[in-house]
């Protein structure tokens, strides 16, 4: 092809020297180099050793592109012959810059990971024309599949929830994350379900010296979850997440809310049940959220409906204590104040919460101490659901593992900047 200029750049290829280059018809730029390096370890005995002993075959590996050019990388890897072993075996010298068994370089490897963060290895495969099965042995070679205890930053808090793989399917596994000290989150496991015996196997896994840093346990009404930590993690406070007691107790006036639109649709006339109309969020929102109109049309819809409004201001009291109460004492005695008051009068809508109080008060009221809650983890979840739907599902848990961890910590890990 004719002459064009050029300019000199760094291949980031360490201990290697540039025989030739070659561009091809296709936009390909063949940079063939040899190694500078003039010793090698013994593949048996593991000492150095320098007697060259020839070359192996030459490999070609792609490497970052440049300028709309597909880069190759062609080296001709040296080969050394051992002195100390008795048949005087040979090894192949190995480069920092790829694995043996890759067909990219490192840096290549590197780029693709950082492509495929909160993407899909479909959408990757297109971008750099590679198969699917090329970019997750990328993946198996970077990313592991189960936690390094080694590398996770000290932490005391961590959550369990669950998600299905399979919308509308009950095949839930378990999610455990570690929220660090300074509020990111660290993946600790994706387990294949949620039971006592899953949670507890797994918890007894963690390294002694880790599971004693462990304080504080956020998590739902889950029975398997809070008998494996309280077996397994006894000095660990367990948190019954406030978001999820709020849904039940809310989903309580609601209920009425339904019942008394539909009385009061059948009693009053059809002029008069305009009032009803448009006042589901307004119900939903909290009081101090509410605008005029809004307020408007709930004083008119409690004209009708006396129940409705004392459901309302008892979900709002009740919302108020968790927003307020400074203490675990202070926060057990207020509740069970508001679930006197709430016998005392003619409801009904919050019979289903007040069993449930009964049973999980104690760890519910632990949310009075620091003020945990499990919404790191429910946001975090979310996170799983839109990688779900992007990847069109992932049901292997090991892929699951890893494409969640490149997510979280891929720009960290693989980012040159």
């Amino acid at each position: 092809m004719p002459d064009q200029p050029t300019i000199a750049l760094p291949l980031d290829l360490p201990d290697v020297r540039v025989l030739r280059t070659t561009v091809t018809t296709d936009r390909e730029l063949i940079i063939a180099v040899e190694s500078t390096l003039t010793t090698t370890t013994c593949r048996r005995c593991g000492q150095t050793i320098s007697a060259f002993y020839g070359y192996d075959r030459p490999i070609r590996l792609r490497h970052l592109p440049s300028f709309g050019y597909v880069v190759y990388i062609e080296i001709r890897p040296k080969r050394f012959r051992c002195p100390f072993c008795d048949d005087h075996p040979t090894t192949t010298q190995r480069m920092s810059w790829y694995d043996p068994k890759a067909l990219h370089t490192a840096a290549y490897e590197r780029s693709l990971l950082l492509q495929l963060i909160n993407s899909t290895i479909v959408d990757v495969c297109h971008k750099e024309d590679l198969t699917p099965d090329a970019i997750q042995g990328i993946v198996d070679r970077w990313i592991e599949t189960e936690i390094d205890w080694r590398t996770v930053p000290a932490f005391s808090i961590i959550g369990m929830d669950e998600i299905a793989l399979k919308k509308g399917h009950r095949d839930f596994i378990a999610i455990v994350t570690a929220r660090l000290p300074n509020g990111t989150l660290h993946l600790l496991a994706v387990l294949p379900d949620r039971t006592k015996e899953t949670v507890r196997t797994w918890l007894q896994s963690i390294p002694a010296s880790t599971r004693l840093q462990i304080r504080t346990v956020c998590t739902d009404m889950w029975e398997a979850y809070v008998a494996a930590v309280r077996e397994i993690l006894p000095r660990a406070a367990i948190v019954i997440d406030r978001f999820h007691v709020a849904q039940h107790y809310r989903d309580g006036a609601d209920s009425l809310r339904k019942q008394e639109l539909k009385r009061l649709r059948e009693q009053l006339p059809k002029d008069e049940a305009k009032v009803l109309k448009k006042t589901l969020w307004p119900f939903r929102k909290r009081a101090a959220d509410l605008e005029t109109d809004e307020q408007a049309r709930l004083d008119a819809l409690f004209v009708h409906s006396p129940q409705l409004k004392a459901a309302y201001t008892f979900r709002e009291q009740l919302t108020t204590i968790f927003d307020t109460a400074r203490s675990k004492a202070a926060g057990l005695r207020q509740i069970r104040a508001w679930c006197r008051k709430v016998e005392a009068s003619e409801l009904s809508c919050f019979d289903p919460f007040l069993k449930l109080l009964d049973t999980w008060l104690d760890l519910i009221a632990n949310y009075f101490r620091q003020r945990q809650s499990s919404g790191f983890v429910e946001g975090f979840n979310n996170k799983l659901k839109v990688l779900k739907r992007r990847c069109f599902g992932i049901y292997n848990l090991n892929h699951l593992f890893q494409r969640i961890t490149l997510d979280l910590h891929g720009y960290r890990r693989f980012s040159p900047w």
